[in-house]
């Protein structure tokens, strides 16, 4: 059975040259079944719309390497949680019903792959003081009320905007920056404890860190 959490408030081009930043070492031989990854969705599992929202299922389209680096992620790492800040249904433009096909048809085709997705939690809310919609930290929270052995000592964050960078910070967790949509933020951004071009290579080098 699949699940979205629907988060809500009534209140208000790859590029291949990088440099990694280094100076807060994520631990890789610590690593294991005890830490949880944090995801970003549009811009790292899947091609980003430019200045536009994924409104249907066959607008979604996986990175290559998308469905291979989940499943290494899925033998590594206890949890794996999308967290997805979604204003389209917020403005009305994307219809809950197919954000809800979008994340259904998302997590059968990674689990076909041999991976998984614990949970996708994703915020619609437009007002960007929204506890749920990052940076702010709302939806590491409901994780964590959901699954209560989830460290955020031991978890990571990828994603491509500082925003998903801050979500980290907010919670304590290590940050990976993926430079698919956003080329020119740097790595020496405090922010950001590892830059690297995609979420395969996060796999690829998580496989060879181990």
């Amino acid at each position: 059975m699949f699940m979205v959490m629907f988060l809500n408030i009534h209140h208000k081009t790859k590029t291949t040259n990088h440099k990694q930043q280094t100076t807060k070492l994520i631990p890789f031989k610590n690593i294991d079944k005890t830490w949880t990854l944090f995801l970003d969705r549009d811009g790292v599992i899947n091609h980003e719309k430019p200045l536009d929202y994924i409104h249907k299922w066959d607008e979604f389209v996986f990175y290559d390497g998308t469905l291979d680096a989940i499943k290494t992620f899925s033998g590594i790492f206890n949890r794996i949680i999308v967290v997805t800040n979604q204003k389209g249904v917020g403005k009305g433009l994307t219809l809950l019903s197919d954000l809800e096909i979008i994340h259904e048809n998302m997590k059968a085709q990674i689990k076909a792959a041999g991976g998984y997705i614990d949970e996708v939690y994703f915020c619609p809310d437009l007002d960007e003081q929204s506890p749920y919609r990052k940076p702010n930290p709302g939806m590491g929270i409901k994780a964590k009320s959901k699954f209560p052995e989830i460290d955020f000592k031991k978890s990571i964050m990828v994603g491509n905007t500082i925003g998903d960078m801050e979500f980290g910070r907010n919670l304590g967790i290590f940050t990976v920056f993926l430079s698919t949509t956003r080329p020119e933020v740097s790595a020496e951004d405090p922010r950001i404890d590892l830059f690297l071009n995609s979420l395969q290579e996060f796999a690829l080098l998580l496989k060879k860190r181990l």
